[in-house]
């Protein structure tokens, strides 16, 4: 499949839980054309963070249908994709399952694409892949963080 999109993601999380935030780098295949988000929440987990990355990406496309490689350093998030785990939770009706909240968000946005994973080492000098990680850890230590409501308030119970 040849790509039209690659989304470069990463999360951080000072404390787990703790501060964290996420962040993204887009590229428009063959072209110079990228962009970068992120943002950072005051209560939250690395893994809420390394999957919300990989929402946000998919969410900021704008044409359905796209063919989009998703590159991230997290197992967790590319293994639950590539090994179908999130398809098991989904039919069990992701019963005491953490992070509920974003796997169902994740897979609205992710079936509206064709979306393939690739898994890289991280810290291990990726240009995108660092970026990625400037922006998460930078976006954890901004002021007036965002409210992760959903862990603060329903994931802790399973903890």
């Amino acid at each position: 499949m040849s790509h039209q999109v690659h989304i470069y993601t990463d999360g951080a999380a000072k404390g787990n839980p703790g501060n964290g935030g996420y962040g993204v780098v887009m590229e428009l295949v063959g072209t110079s054309h990228k962009k970068e988000f992120y943002e950072g929440f005051r209560l939250t987990t690395n893994n809420r963070m390394e999957l919300l990355a990989v929402i946000v990406g998919l969410e900021k496309l704008k044409n359905p249908n796209m063919k989009v490689l998703v590159i991230s350093d997290s197992k967790y998030v590319v293994d639950s994709v590539e090994k179908k785990w999130v398809l098991g939770w989904e039919k069990k009706g992701f019963v005491n399952r953490k992070n509920s909240d974003l796997w169902k968000r994740f897979l609205k946005v992710y079936r509206k694409h064709q979306v393939d994973f690739k898994w890289i080492k991280g810290h291990n000098n990726h240009p995108q892949n660092e970026r990625c990680d400037e922006l998460a850890v930078y976006a954890s230590g901004l002021p007036n963080l965002s409210i992760d409501s959903f862990y603060e308030n329903e994931d802790r119970k399973l903890l």
